[in-house]
């Protein structure tokens, strides 16, 4: 069967890594989620004390960028790649409240992106990949043969994440929750350095009334009508 290179973005909280997740796995596809990346620098920023609530020391970020190395290593018990920074597994502390407060700031840096643009490009040179973001089908493969635009409302999202966090035991508010997202798509959609965009070739998902099979089962259609023409 022919290898194609599948490229989703969409705004936070659409649910992008867990419909990557779901189509790498029936595919056996490698998959890549690059916003762990850029959390993993965020979190990195925090611990070396250079972004707070009202810093962010960019300049020195941009220094020691190359004493920042990640790398995704599978876990066979949980069936995915976990995140590692500086060879320390980081996929629980990203995924915070804290570091979701700070990651569209160090996203707009052009250090950064550079930096894990070229990561990603050399992730997917033998195809047969999914990859999900904010610029996949716009900067990091923008010929990728078939491209996915997820979305759903502002509050939709929140939810989702907010029980999301319940869930792992995170004391935190809805509206803090929806206030993060607002702000995300706001600093997302108007960074200088590759905004989020609908690629002019992408197919836009609206999942807001969609559970998590319908999209599945929607997005699997679409793999399979790219493959067979590819």
């Amino acid at each position: 069967m022919e290898k194609i290179t599948i490229a989703i973005d969409g705004f936070s909280s659409t649910g992008k890594s867990t419909l990557a997740k779901q189509l790498a796995k029936e595919l056996e596809y490698v998959y890549v989620d690059t916003g762990a990346m850029y959390r993993a620098v965020a979190f990195f920023a925090m611990q070396n004390q250079l972004i707070g609530a009202d810093f962010f020391e960019k300049e020195e970020l941009i220094k020691v960028l190359p004493a920042i190395k990640l790398e995704f290593r599978f876990n066979a018990d949980l069936g995915f790649a976990e995140m590692y920074l500086n060879g320390e597994n980081v996929e629980k502390p990203i995924r915070t409240i804290e570091v979701s407060n700070f990651v569209s700031r160090v996203a707009e840096v052009s250090e950064v992106r550079a930096k894990l643009v070229e990561q990603q490009q050399e992730m997917g040179t033998n195809k047969a990949i999914v990859m999900d973001g904010r610029d996949i089908g716009t900067v990091v493969f923008p010929n990728a043969e078939l491209k996915i635009f997820m979305t759903a409302s502002a509050e939709t999202r929140a939810q989702r994440r907010f029980d999301e966090l319940q869930q792992k035991g995170d004391d935190v508010s809805y509206e803090d929750v929806l206030k993060n997202v607002v702000e995300r798509d706001y600093i997302d959609t108007h960074r200088e350095d590759s905004p989020l965009v609908i690629a002019d070739d992408a197919i836009e998902i609206d999942n807001s009334y969609l559970t998590r099979e319908e999209q599945f089962a929607a997005v699997l259609e679409l793999v399979n009508d790219v493959v067979k023409t590819a």
